[in-house]
C-alpha cells in the first residue's frame, strides 16, 4: 500500500487523507498532544515538510517531490508500525508556544501545569517578582522547570527527577532555553537531594495512574517511561508523598501546586483537614490542586 501510495499521492492533501485513513484502520490512539487523527496527520505531515504547524491550509494542494512524499510516508508507517507516540518520531513536544525536546527517556509533556503558570495562581502568587526560589519535583524533560524560569524571571529553579536519563534529557532542554544559571537538575528521590532548601512554590506532575490502568494503557504509553506512570495501587504513592513533606521545604506563604490526573476523588478523602484549591484547566478543574504552606501546617504536615 505505501509503495502504491508514492506513485498515486502528489499533493499534501493527498497525504493527509492517506494518513488519516491509515491511522483510523489501525486503530491508533491519540494521547500525547493531539486529540485526532487528523490532527495527528496534519502535525507529522507539517513538521516533516519544515511547514509551519499552525498555517496548514496554503499548503494543502502543494504538489510535492518525491523525496518530500516519500519522507512523509515513512512517518506514516512508524507512526502505524510502531506505535510510537508522534512526539518521538520528531523528537519534539509543544507546550503552548515552547517547543522541548523529547526521546523514549521522558514521558511526553503534557502537564495541565503549563497553562496555569503563572497568572492563574493568583491571589496565593500575586507578583511573580516575589518567587525568588521553585522547585519543580519529577522534572522528565525538564518542561516545567523551564516554564517556571520563564515566567518567574527573579527565580532560581531546581528540577529534581529520579531517573538519570531523564535529567540527561532535561539538560538538553534547559541548553536550548539557555537557562543553565537559572535551572539547576538534581537526581533525587523527590525531596531527599533538596533536604535543607527551601522554595516559595513547588509545582510537580508526579506519577500518578493507578495500578489497573497502567495494566491497560493504549500500545502508545508502553513506549514511555513506566516509572513516569506508575504510582502504587491507587496511583497515588507520589501525592501522598509530595504532600506530607512539602511543608517543611516551603516557605512562608509559600505555594504548592500538584497535577494529579482523574484521582480526585480517591485523593480528597484520605485528607479530609486538607481543603483542597482545584485550579481550573482547559479540560475541567478536578486535575490539579493548590496547597499553601500554612493549610499543610495546620493540617498536621
Amino acid at each position: 500500500m505505501y509503495d502504491a501510495a508514492r506513485a498515486h499521492l502528489h499533493t499534501v492533501r493527498d497525504l493527509l487523507r492517506f494518513a488519516v485513513s491509515r491511522f483510523q484502520e489501525a486503530e491508533l490512539f491519540f494521547g500525547h498532544g493531539n486529540a485526532t487523527a487528523w490532527d495527528e496527520a496534519a502535525y507529522l505531515t507539517l513538521h516533516t515538510l519544515h511547514l509551519p504547524l499552525h498555517q496548514l491550509d496554503p499548503y494543502l494542494d502543494a504538489r510535492l517531490l518525491p523525496t518530500e512524499i516519500d519522507a512523509v510516508l515513512q512517518q506514516i508507517e512508524a507512526r502505524v508500525t510502531t506505535r510510537k507516540p508522534a512526539a518521538y518520531l520528531t523528537q519534539e513536544a509543544w507546550l503552548g508556544d515552547y517547543r522541548f525536546y523529547v526521546d523514549e527517556r521522558v514521558i511526553v509533556p503534557r502537564s495541565f501545569i503549563a497553562e496555569l503558570l503563572p497568572h492563574a495562581l493568583e491571589p496565593w502568587i500575586e507578583y511573580p517578582e516575589l518567587v525568588h526560589r521553585a522547585l519543580d519535583l519529577c522534572t522528565g524533560s525538564g518542561c516545567l522547570a523551564i516554564l517556571l524560569a520563564e515566567h518567574y524571571p527573579d527565580a532560581e529553579v531546581d528540577g529534581v527527577d529520579l531517573s538519570t536519563e531523564a535529567l540527561e534529557v532535561a539538560a538538553i532542554n534547559v541548553e536550548q532555553y539557555g537557562l543553565e544559571d537559572r535551572v539547576r537538575l538534581l537526581e533525587s528521590d523527590l525531596f531527599t537531594a533538596v533536604e535543607g532548601e527551601t522554595y516559595d512554590l513547588i509545582v510537580s506532575n508526579p506519577p500518578y495512574v493507578d495500578a489497573p490502568s497502567v495494566a491497560a494503557l493504549p500500545d502508545e504509553y508502553l513506549h514511555e517511561p513506566e516509572l513516569a506512570l506508575g504510582s502504587g495501587e491507587d496511583g497515588l504513592d507520589a501525592t501522598r508523598a509530595i504532600i506530607e513533606n512539602a511543608s517543611r521545604l516551603l516557605n512562608p506563604h509559600g505555594v504548592l501546586v500538584v497535577e494529579m490526573g482523574h484521582n480526585r476523588e480517591a485523593l480528597e478523602p484520605q485528607y479530609p483537614a486538607l481543603a483542597f484549591h482545584w485550579l481550573a484547566t482547559s479540560s475541567g478543574d478536578g486535575f490539579v490542586f493548590l496547597l499553601t504552606r500554612e493549610q499543610l501546617v495546620e493540617a498536621g504536615f
